[in-house]
Order: structure tokens, then C-alpha cells, then sequence
């Protein structure tokens, strides 16, 4: 019996003073998905890939904007969100204790502007992955066009981008028939 205490002794406490301190967690743990509203361009990849359906994204045409809304509480810190965000706006932390004493403490929720097509009028997708995607196809080098007309490209939705195209291409076939 002795020996037994004096072995418990020499190893110490094998429990930690949970609520009092903080409990040190490991690196790489998946804790509470943190939202950085200002990098987000709600290309919707979060939601998608979310496999408990705790990120939603809604469009509201008539309203213009784009609603992302995550919910903590059907949360189960899987990390994909994190994976798949082009821009780094969601990120796992190593927060883990969510509890709250209202229902709506538990939700985090934003609302990010769509663009409205030069053409038509309509709402189509959101300005900032317009914005993002035109940078992207900067950095890359393949904005070979003048800068204007492609911006001027980006911001018809893809009904009035098809019927650009197709008077386009009617033009240019009649014009080589007379030639």
C-alpha cells in the first residue's frame, strides 16, 4: 500500500483544475469555426461543404444581398469549411466551450451584397467573388483585354453575357458570308 502512494506521489496529478484554470489544448485542435466577415466573397464553398448543414447561405433577389449563416450549435468542428475557403475567411480556433443561454447566441450571420447586372437589372452574384475572380484572372495573366472590358464583362449576369455572345457571333458570321 505504500508503495502504491509513493508511486501516485512521484507521478503527480493525472487530472487538470478544469473550470478554475484553463485547459491547454493540443496543436491542430479543431475547435469553434471564427468568421472573418471582411474576406469573405460568399462563394457558398463553406455551405457546401459542410456535413451537418451548419453553414447556409441564402440569396434574396429582391433585396440584393447574399445571407451566410452559421449555426454553433449543429457544429461538429470538422474543419471542412476551413479546407475549403479560397480567401481564408472561415478558420478553426481553440475554442470549444460554446455554451450560451439564449438559442440565438449560438448563430453568427452575415450579409454580403449581390451585383446588379448593367444589362438587365437582375441580382446574379455576389461583388465581392467578382471582384476576387477579376483578380485572380489578373494574377494569372489572362486578362489580355483592356482592363475596362472586362470589368464591364463581369458585371452582366450569365443570361445577358449569352446573348452578348450570340449577337456577337451573328455579327461576325454575317460579316464573313458578304466577305
Amino acid at each position: 500500500m505504500l508503495k502504491l502512494l509513493k508511486k501516485a506521489l512521484q507521478v503527480g496529478d493525472a487530472t487538470v483544475k478544469y473550470p478554475f484554470k484553463p485547459l491547454e489544448v493540443a496543436p491542430c485542435f479543431r475547435g469553434k469555426p471564427v468568421y472573418d466577415f471582411s474576406q469573405c466573397i460568399a462563394c457558398g464553398a463553406c455551405a457546401d461543404a459542410c456535413p451537418s448543414n451548419a453553414i447556409t447561405m441564402e440569396n434574396d433577389s429582391k433585396r440584393g444581398v447574399v445571407s451566410w449563416k452559421i449555426n454553433y450549435g449543429r457544429c461538429i468542428f470538422c474543419g471542412r469549411c476551413d479546407e475549403v475557403c479560397p480567401t481564408g475567411a472561415i478558420a478553426l480556433s481553440e475554442e470549444f466551450e460554446l455554451a450560451a443561454a439564449r438559442k440565438e447566441d449560438l448563430y453568427c450571420q452575415a450579409e454580403i451584397q449581390l451585383c446588379e447586372c448593367r444589362s438587365c437589372g437582375e441580382y446574379f452574384a455576389p461583388s465581392r467573388e467578382l471582384d476576387y475572380v477579376l483578380a485572380y484572372l489578373e494574377q494569372v495573366g489572362l486578362t489580355d483585354y483592356d482592363n475596362k472590358e472586362w470589368k464591364q464583362l463581369m458585371k452582366l449576369c450569365p443570361e445577358c453575357k449569352r446573348k452578348q455572345r450570340a449577337a456577337q457571333w451573328v455579327h461576325g458570321q454575317g460579316a464573313r458570308r458578304k466577305a
